[in-house]
């Protein structure tokens, strides 16, 4: 999945716009929930060499919150790393240049919304004696 084809993934399907909270590095997006206003996803552009690749470049990623577990297993795989400028515990960082199965993408996108999404409040009934 490449950075366009995530953009219209996700606005087309969370109903969400981009947010530029950094005046200088209008490649960084932010997605947010529209109640909480809680990021769900951030994609912008990253020197390679800061992701420990060895080569010079920039690399299109987005970076979704995960499961601790599952960022531990994902890291041995092509197109991830640890999260770039953000909580490495339940944060991950995913290359978007296809190296990444699209359907990956979406699952993690998914979980990264419901993650970040606003917690229903259980009310307890009123009990009267």
């Amino acid at each position: 999945m490449t950075r366009t084809e995530l953009k219209e993934y996700i606005q087309n399907n969370y109903g969400t716009e981009p947010d530029y909270p950094w005046g200088k590095h209008q490649n960084h997006e932010v997605y947010r929930h529209i109640n909480n206003k809680k990021w769900f996803a951030l994609i912008m552009d990253v020197p390679k060499n800061k992701l420990c690749l060895h080569y010079d470049g920039i690399l299109d990623v987005v970076n979704l919150k995960c499961d601790p577990i599952l960022i531990c297993s994902l890291l041995g795989e092509n197109g991830f790393f640890p999260a770039y400028h953000m909580n490495k515990n339940s944060w991950i960082t995913v290359a978007l240049d296809n190296t990444v199965d699209d359907e990956k993408i979406k699952f993690l996108l998914d979980m990264s919304f419901n993650a970040t999404a606003s917690k229903i409040c259980k009310h307890k009934p009123d009990i009267k004696l």
